[in-house]
């Protein structure tokens, strides 16, 4: 294997190893991401790492922060049911982008600026729109719990493939004593333009007009 180059002294700075450790977080997985792994990345020394950011857990909850700068930030002088849609499609979007986020999201200790500013976004609009503050809780772990499930779902049909040619699976299933399966199979899941994203949208509007329902009985 050959050695990285080396970065010129004094170029390396706290928002390059934030972006280095997303990226190699990104290509190799969560499990990647060592203080030494990390260094090559950088093209540095593993002490030269500690002079920007203290350790891992602190290296964690810097690219935690980092995917949360890209999801959008609901506004509260705007529809609140829009602004969430949008922060929803924008999180989905920013998982399937960062697949290892889906197991440190929401697990950080010391969150960053951008997390507390994302929540700090969704709890405003709530409460503006009315909700109460048992309601505002309900709300946001549900629809959490909804776009994390989702991504949770297509990480998983993406790492195995399922959802890249699902004729070719049908094909090799002897779907006769599960008629059921046969039909859901022939009738939906082979038909032309399929796509197990395409519930993303069906699933967002049932669970935003669950919150609404939940605005105003709760």
């Amino acid at each position: 294997m050959s050695t990285p180059t080396r970065a010129p002294r004094n170029t390396l700075s706290r928002e390059l190893v934030v972006e280095n450790a997303v990226r190699l977080a990104d290509r190799d997985g969560l499990g990647s991401l060592t203080i030494r792994a990390l260094a090559a990345e950088c093209g540095a020394r593993p002490m030269a790492i500690y002079h920007h950011i203290a350790n891992k857990e602190a290296i964690l909850d810097a690219i935690v922060d980092a995917v949360y700068a890209e999801v959008h930030l609901p506004r509260a002088d705007r529809p609140w049911r829009d602004e969430l849609a949008e922060r929803s499609r924008s999180m989905r979007a920013a998982l399937a982008r960062h697949p290892w986020a889906l197991a440190v999201l929401e697990s950080r200790r010391n969150p960053g600026a951008e997390t507390l500013r994302g929540h700090e976004a969704c709890l405003e609009i709530l409460r503006t729109a009315g909700f109460s503050l048992p309601a505002t809780a309900h709300a946001y772990a549900l629809l959490d719990a909804f776009v994390y499930g989702f991504a949770v779902q297509e990480a998983m049909l993406d790492q195995a493939g399922l959802d890249d040619d699902p004729a070719d699976l049908v094909e090799g299933l002897d779907l006769s004593r599960f008629p059921r399966m046969a039909e859901f199979a022939s009738g939906h899941v082979l038909t032309e333009g399929y796509s197990f994203g395409s519930s993303f949208e069906v699933g967002l509007e049932l669970t935003l007009d669950s919150l609404d329902r939940l605005r105003h009985t709760y």
